[in-house]
């Protein structure tokens, strides 16, 4: 499961516009804990071009979509930029793929 996943299951306020599909940056998070960030897999190129695009990117952000729940991952901690870039339109609904 991914942290995006998580957070909707969870009633987590964190938008994910594209569904997971790594074509936005709404599911940007970021990891409080170095520790933790380099047990992470190191983000793909696309990742990194979505990340780009985020606001507040900080040295350990990356995509809720991306982080994906593991064992040794026990005790992550994560934070929500105070703000997301969506480029949609208002009312915009992505269509599931």
């Amino acid at each position: 499961m991914s942290m995006l996943e998580a957070a909707h299951e969870n009633d987590i306020e964190l938008e994910g516009a594209c569904e997971g599909s790594l074509a936005c940056s709404t599911c940007h998070v970021i990891v409080m804990d170095m520790e933790y960030y380099n047990k992470l897999e190191d983000p793909t190129d696309e990742e990194n071009d979505m990340l780009d695009l985020a606001f507040g990117l900080t040295e350990t952000s990356r995509l809720g979509c991306q982080v994906i729940a593991k064992p040794e991952l026990d005790g992550l901690r994560l934070a929500l930029p105070m703000a997301t870039r969506n480029f949609a339109v208002d009312g915009f609904v992505p269509k599931p793929h």
